[in-house]
């Protein structure tokens, strides 16, 4: 199995969840109300964590390793959108999610993080059609 394939599969992966994310899950938060939506978001938390992660690290793991094999426009470019990607998790919605579990909770926030959300669906679809057009350009 090549890894210009197993990207895809990575990519394939985190491109379907985040449409998930956008279009049912996050937007499914504004019909709990404040204390459904504290105990549900516990438990997603942790579930889609278990999800994500693994998900999110092999693509990064994997656009290194491609870069290092032949570092080209594909590659560098890749790495920089994968960076983006992890930068918005980390500096825009791991705050958001952590106002959600101390229970600052309002229509405001959680228009916010849908929102902001389509940053990475974008990116992820981008990184995903491009790896996809790199794999059928290739065959």
């Amino acid at each position: 199995m090549s890894i210009d394939f197993l990207r895809l599969v990575f990519d394939m992966g985190l491109v379907v969840l985040i449409w998930l994310v956008q279009l049912v899950i996050y937007p499914s938060f504004s019909y709990l109300s404040k204390q459904e939506l504290i105990l549900w978001h516990e438990k997603y938390t942790i579930r889609i964590g278990c999800v994500v992660m693994p998900l999110m690290l092999s693509q990064l793991v994997l656009a290194i390793i491609q870069f290092s094999r032949k570092p080209e426009l594909y590659s560098s470019a890749s790495l920089v959108l994968i960076t983006l990607v992890w930068s918005s998790t980390f500096l825009q919605f791991v705050p958001i999610h952590k106002k959600i579990s101390n229970r600052r909770i309002d229509k405001k926030l959680l228009n916010k993080l849908v929102k902001l959300n389509w940053i990475r669906t974008s990116l992820w679809t981008i990184i995903f059609l491009w790896t996809l057009y790199k794999c059928i350009d290739h065959t």
